[in-house]
């Protein structure tokens, strides 16, 4: 065949995460016993909906005794003031005593502060009595829950009540090589314009089958990762037909494309000590030439950086059946692919 340029687009894959753009283990605030779970497993849920509902007769009981305890200290506040307005007309008088009229304005202080004790103890007591209903904080879709009605829970527990996964849209979480990261830098200027100018990526779902909707890499890493020296990028979905769940795997699909390259079929080449040669046909014999392709294929064809040129006639098929100088009867191939 004859070298000549062509336009391709490669494709490479890289194993990726799935997560909810937001995933929320809740937790109870409270302690007490499961009297009701509003929700069935797996269910959307939306944000300030109640999910559970934790044995509520304790905390409503200090909730109105905090309210009591605050009526009380209303009562005694209003009397202390009552008692110092009367002792300061006394004093005026001279009936009572300078100690007197300062005894009435400590009762007075004295109340003020029962009084704002006793509203943050009822504050308290009215949010911990709300917090008796378990409520999610975003919108999502419920995992399995691991208790029942009548289980004993608190905020220590190991296993949340259940977890609530915002999944109107995903996160793929996947690593790539630092050499791969410093290739992209280097293609776009920084990583800023990377993200910015980085095509879609497709997702290849674990059954094999290409999900609908197209992603965008949003996120890269600043780091490389010391155990692994790999960098973590974040690629972003639409879910709108929720099918991809939180938990999932897949596969990243980045297309790169290249145009005025030298492609290749790899049935052309041959290694050697980790090299890479075809022959040239050079006089009608073969001629062993190394050369240098890049890292990305598609599995059919190389795309040669160094060692060819346009207009170079290679051995197209079967190069690892001949030798150098071999007689080649060369049959051109110039614009087949």
């Amino acid at each position: 065949m004859t070298v000549s340029l062509s336009d391709r687009t490669l494709t490479t894959g890289y194993s990726a995460a799935i997560s909810g753009v937001q995933t929320v283990e809740i937790r109870p605030q409270v302690s007490g016993m499961i009297t009701d779970i509003l929700i069935e497993e797996g269910e959307s849920v939306t944000k300030g909906q109640v999910l559970f509902i934790i044995d509520q007769t304790p905390y409503r009981a200090a909730h109105e005794i905090a309210v009591a305890n605050v009526m009380s200290a209303e009562a005694a506040l209003s009397t202390a003031k009552l008692i110092l307005e009367s002792n300061k007309n006394l004093y005026e008088q001279d009936v009572v005593s300078e100690f007197d009229l300062m005894t009435a304005q400590n009762a007075l202080t004295d109340a003020e502060a029962r009084l704002a004790l006793c509203k943050a103890e009822e504050v308290n007591a009215r949010n911990n009595l709300s917090y008796t209903e378990v409520r999610s904080p975003v919108n999502g879709v419920a995992s399995m829950i691991p208790y029942r009605v009548g289980a004993l829970v608190n905020s220590n527990i190991s296993q949340p009540l259940v977890t609530v996964s915002d999944d109107s849209k995903v996160y793929a979480y996947f690593s790539m090589a630092e050499n791969q990261m410093l290739d992209m830098v280097q293609q776009y200027g920084s990583l800023n314009n990377a993200i910015k100018q980085m095509p879609e990526v497709e997702l290849m779902m674990s059954n094999g089958q290409m999900y609908e909707f197209s992603g965008k890499i949003n996120a890269i890493s600043g780091t490389i990762s010391e155990s692994t020296g790999s960098v973590s990028i974040r690629a972003v979905f639409n879910n709108r037909n929720h099918l991809l769940r939180n938990g999932g795997s897949g596969t990243i699909i980045i297309p790169t494309t290249l145009t005025g390259c030298i492609a290749i079929p790899q049935t052309a080449t041959y290694e050697l000590q980790d090299r890479i040669f075809v022959y040239k046909v050079v006089d009608g014999k073969a001629s062993a030439t190394e050369i240098q392709v890049a890292p990305q294929n598609n599995g059919k064809e190389y795309i040669v950086v160094n060692g060819l040129e346009v207009g170079d006639v290679i051995v197209a098929e079967g190069a690892g059946l001949i030798k150098e100088g071999t007689v080649i009867k060369s049959k051109s191939m110039e614009g087949q692919e």
